[in-house]
């Protein structure tokens, strides 16, 4: 967003009235007393400058710290400071954190996350965390957000289609899910892409959420709040776990969100196993971990798991939550206190936590204008960089379903082009949930409206739900139209937070609608599909009226601009599918069964492409393009991989005599130096360049006793021109590529061949125990 000079005064001369024309901050130079308080010498270590402070507050101070919105404690010069703040795909204003209603009234918003995981780009999910976190910051030093805590990135895992928050995932693979984490993180946060540079400071603080096995919202009168997740340690290993402990081990989150439900009988929030051993302990997590909103309270007043209001913030604080999104804890901490029922050094506990976060981020550094990141401006906000990134992740995301007889891209010199749909010029949609006002916004019918001159648009259903629709009024227009693009799908109507689908088609007569434009249009028509989860559109894809079909996902703000650029040609698509496409049968299988793994014996199919026994739509990774790659292994550093160097190790025997040891014994160093670097030669047999995502699996030469049947261990992106060849590099960890969990639920290394593979083609890796 350009400011002119004009509201540029305006904002300043807003802030100079109000007193201050910065942000508000504590340990004030100026103030002399501040020289007195450890908790303002910034050459102490965090840890005791935040004990300092705690030891200062009396027991009603430190109560009211416990909230989303601490209030000020004015005796020690220390601010109100509001902890809830969103910021999934963009800043956004759904917590209380962020308005827009000052100076500011947008920010930039990028995809939603599912179509921007479709690129299986991290570099790209790197840069936009990253300019999330500048245009956050930036706010921030303006006046204009009252906290830089954003509780964000959504990380939990789209196991069942039907889930309305899948939008928010980066799909259905924990590795995939944890390679965003990772590369969000560090961009909001400040570090580097490679991560480690941080040295204490945070740009902005990222929160990974919600801590764990949470995928169900409400479906079938099941709904979160009440939900007790059943999950084995084998998938709690190898599905559920892995993309938390990349973004705390790796991404070095500074907040982790526990969730509503229930894991086997315990509130998340009550967890001390999830919350103290494997978080603090195992990952050696260093940031606060705060509630779900009113998590607390339905602790006792829905799951029934604690007896009294004080008995669950006993809970919350003794399992090691530190910060309540909500009132309980202002309501019935200091009753818990009082009836001996929590020591006072739990609060304490909790704070010093807290307090270390608000320090990480400067807040407690005096005058934030010469310290790290206090120079970031509101040039940084909408900025023309920031935007075309936008542009650029939606283009990426977009996956080409079907592309018959070459259909696709239309030609520019197209004399007419009907447009047709309910989607096809909703703003809104293109934005999903979680958004803030974008700073622009093309609708994909202004954006194809602008390739062709003569453009007709009818909506063909009354909304989404598409209840009732001029189906007919439709059917003219694209009787008269040289080309026909259908804009149809989702929207937030359909699916959200506390709104699960129950199945899978598209809603009311939009089938109808698309069948009957596809029999009457002159050439076969191409079908847009804007939603988060799966579509089952089998008879989209086995008509051969409908030419071509893309999925686009909710593509922010450059959505519209992105999609038009694809159809015409002038991107190339080349974003991947990061769910699997499930047909309507799926739905047989309850929501609430959380298992990965298919039982034959009692007709459960299992659940993503790692398990799943049963047909497909579209299969996870699948994404066409307007060029052809092919695939092949160039050069493997080694076939055979020997783990029988230390007498020390214990090998075991799996119950079908399968030889293996414990990832946990063959130890990091090991690990390293049995690296594999694999070369994989890819060359694009199309006349157009185009950017290409490859990814790299692993197969295990046995497929039973609960192993995946594949699992992707590696993705990386080349740019290819017509008829070029590149050559791309991978290194396979064998302890994190090659293991897999074991019915305990611990990692192990089977002896036996294992499977490299890239597209068609397949390396052999045998591991010697």
């Amino acid at each position: 967003m350009m400011l002119s000079f004009v509201s540029l005064l305006s904002f300043t001369l807003l802030f100079i009235h109000g007193g201050s024309t910065q942000p508000p901050f504590a340990c004030d130079s100026s103030n002399p007393e501040t020289k007195n308080y450890l908790f303002c010498q910034t050459e102490l270590p965090i840890t005791q400058r935040a004990r300092d402070l705690v030891s200062r507050l009396t027991l009603d101070e430190k109560i009211s710290q416990l909230v989303n919105s601490a209030p000020a404690i004015p005796r020690l010069g220390i601010p109100a400071y509001e902890w809830w703040s969103e910021a999934l795909h963009g800043v956004s204003n759904v917590g209380p954190g962020v308005k827009f209603d000052g100076t500011i009234k947008a920010a930039t918003s990028f995809p939603q996350v599912i179509l921007t995981a479709a690129s299986f780009d991290p570099y790209q999910w790197y840069r936009i965390g990253q300019a999330i976190g500048r245009e956050a910051r930036a706010m921030y030093n303006a006046g204009e957000a009252n906290g830089m805590t954003f509780w964000a990135p959504n990380i939990n895992i789209f196991r069942d289609p039907r889930w309305g928050r899948g939008q928010e995932t980066p799909g259905e693979d924990p590795f995939v899910v944890g390679k965003y984490a990772v590369s969000y993180v560090r961009g909001v946060q400040g570090d580097t892409f490679q991560g480690g540079k941080l040295h204490g400071h945070l740009q902005a603080s990222a929160c990974c959420k919600h801590f764990t096995a949470y995928d169900l919202d409400n479906w079938k009168g099941t709904n979160r709040f009440l939900f007790d997740a059943r999950v084995t340690v084998q998938d709690l290993a190898d599905t559920y776990q892995p993309p938390f402990e990349k973004c705390v081990r790796d991404g070095r989150a500074s907040g982790v969100m526990c969730a509503y439900n229930r894991v086997n009988g315990v509130p998340s929030c009550a967890d001390s196993s999830l919350l103290f051993k494997t978080l603090r302990g195992e990952w050696d997590f260093k940031g606060y971990v705060t509630s779900d909103c009113d998590a607390v309270a339905i602790i006792h007043n829905d799951q029934g798991y604690a007896k009294a209001p004080e008995d669950a913030v006993v809970d919350v604080l003794k399992a090691g939550m530190d910060l309540n999104c909500g009132s309980y804890l202002q309501n019935y901490t200091k009753s818990a206190v009082l009836q001996k029922k929590l020591p006072e050094s739990k609060v304490d506990r909790a704070l010093h936590n807290l307090f270390a976060v608000r320090m990480r981020l400067g807040l407690f550094n005096g005058n934030p204008v010469p310290n790290p990141f206090g120079n970031i401006g509101m040039d940084q906000i909408c900025s023309p960089e920031h935007q075309i990134l936008a542009l650029e992740a939606a283009r990426n995301g977009i996956v080409l379903l079907k592309n018959d007889a070459k259909l696709l891209p239309l030609p520019k010199s197209t004399m007419s082009l009907a447009v047709i749909g309910p989607n096809a010029n909703s703003p809104q949609t293109l934005i999903g949930n979680y958004a803030g006002p974008p700073c622009k916004s093309v609708t994909p019918l202004q954006a194809l409206g602008s390739y062709i001159k003569n453009t007709v648009y009818h909506p063909g259903c009354d909304t989404v739900s598409c209840s009732t629709g001029a189906i007919d009024k439709a059917v003219d227009i694209a009787k008269r139209a040289d080309y026909v693009v259908l804009i149809m799908g989702l929207d937030q109507t359909e699916e959200r937070e506390a709104l699960d689908r129950v199945d899978l088609f598209l809603p009311g007569r939009q089938q109808e609608l698309i069948v009957s434009v596809a029999k009457a249009a002159k050439r076969p028509v191409v079908l847009v599909l804007l939603s988060g989860g799966p579509i089952d559109i089998s008879f989209a894809k086995d008509d051969p009226r409908i030419g071509g079909i893309f999925w686009a996902g909710y593509p922010g703000e450059g959505g519209g601009n992105a999609l038009a650029e694809v159809i015409f040609g002038d991107h190339n698509p080349g974003g991947r599918l990061p769910v699997t496409w499930y047909p309507q049968d799926f739905t047989k299988v309850p929501m609430t069964d959380m298992r990965m793994r298919p039982e034959s014996s009692l007709d459960y199919p299992g659940r993503t492409y790692r398990f799943y026994k049963g047909d497909t739509v579209f299969e996870f990774g699948y994404g066409l393009s307007y060029s052809k790659y092919s695939y092949s292994f160039t050069r493997v550093s080694q076939n055979n991989l020997y783990l029988n160097h230390s007498s020390s190790l214990h090998t075991k025997e799996t119950s079908e005599s399968v030889r293996y040891r414990l990832v946990s014994e063959v130890g990091a160093e090991i690990c390293d130096e049995r690296k594999i670097t694999v070369h994989v030669g890819v060359k694009n047999n199309g006349e157009l360049a185009g950017k290409h995502p490859v990814l790299l699996y692993v197969r295990h030469g046995n497929h039973g006793d609960g192993r995946p049947k594949k699992q992707l261990i590696g993705f990386r992106s080349v740019i290819l021109s017509g008829g070029e060849m590149g050559e791309i590099q991978f290194e396979v960890n064998p302890c994190e590529h090659l293991s897999r969990a074991n019915e305990y639920g611990l990692m192990v290394m089977e002896e036996g061949r294992h499977f490299l593979v890239v597209g068609d083609d397949k390396h052999p890796i045998t591991i010697i125990i």
